[in-house]
């Protein structure tokens, strides 16, 4: 298995733990990676609302520079997926909108013809490597641990462009926390917003969303939270002792990336997936994998 790695910016900057733990994950399961160093950011649902065409033309050429190498895009954002998923589903819809792309590509000598996939690092671990092959892979089975997956807005929405389960009734990550050995946790805020997109604006907005997202989860009994989403990773782990204060509940709920978790049943060394550099420390779900 190869794909062009598209890792997205907080994994190379404010996370770099996923970053790490990523290629842990596909060093142990033989899955190579060829890192698109010269994309750009995707844009993140903010360059779409100042520059459309812009936002196109960026992910555009991530396609393009995919192509070139025969490849399809891997991503381990679930933010990067819903975008980048968007601009595919408008260039696939619009044959002027791509022939534009294309026009401004030329001039960097890169065209793009349509034919690239976008995945997500969860949905590639399912669809073509295959729940029973990862279970062959798992030496640290994560018996007795509880995990509230938490999907958030990008991985499901926008629907006509993600398609990859039903967005009302998403069950993939719990198909994933179970083949790891784990005991999926249904709480009722898996598919909320963590409140990222408007943490710098309405901050306090921001933090009772998260809290209120957490707090369900650990009322349901999860001991972990799981998230395919650096920007919901960071929301829900760094913001969450301020999420606290808002939520006026002690929650002190760990939160992983989905590249972690994985990696924790597939017996990686600690210092690999990063966990010292998480503001609510994983320590306490750690001795269950001993």
């Amino acid at each position: 298995m190869k794909y062009a790695y598209f890792p997205g910016c907080v994994a190379k900057s404010a996370a770099p733990e996923l970053y790490s733990s990523t290629a842990a994950i596909a060093e142990k399961l033989g899955i190579e990676l060829t890192e698109l160093t010269a994309a750009s950011c995707c844009g993140a649902g903010v360059q779409d609302e100042q520059n459309p065409f812009l936002n196109v033309l960026l992910n555009a050429r991530t396609f393009a520079q995919a192509q070139e190498l025969n490849l399809d895009i891997l991503t381990i954002c679930s933010t990067c997926q819903g975008v980048m998923g968007d601009v595919k589903r408008q260039l696939n819809e619009d044959s002027g909108l791509l022939s534009r792309a294309n026009e401004a590509l030329d001039k960097i000598h890169l065209q793009y013809k349509g034919k690239v996939k976008v995945k997500h690092l969860a949905w590639a671990l399912i669809e073509d490597y295959g729940l029973k092959n990862l279970e062959s892979h798992v030496v640290k089975p994560l018996k007795g641990l509880k995990v509230a997956p938490f999907y958030g807005c990008y991985l499901l929405r926008p629907v006509e462009a993600v398609g990859f389960e039903d967005h009302e009734k998403p069950s993939s990550l719990e198909s994933l926390i179970t083949s790891l050995g784990g005991e999926p946790v249904r709480y009722g805020h898996e598919d909320k917003c963590c409140g990222f997109p408007v943490l710098f604006v309405q901050h306090k907005t921001a933090l009772r969303m998260s809290g209120d997202c957490l707090v369900d989860a650990k009322k349901s009994g999860a001991q972990l939270m799981v998230t395919p989403c650096p920007l919901c990773h960071l929301s829900l782990d760094t913001f969450q002792k301020k999420a606290e204060k808002e939520a006026r509940a002690r929650i002190e709920l760990p939160v992983l990336h989905f590249s972690q978790l994985v990696g924790l049943a597939l017996g990686i060394e600690t210092e690999k997936l990063g966990f010292s550099k998480h503001i609510v420390s994983v320590e306490k779900i750690l001795p269950r994998q001993r």
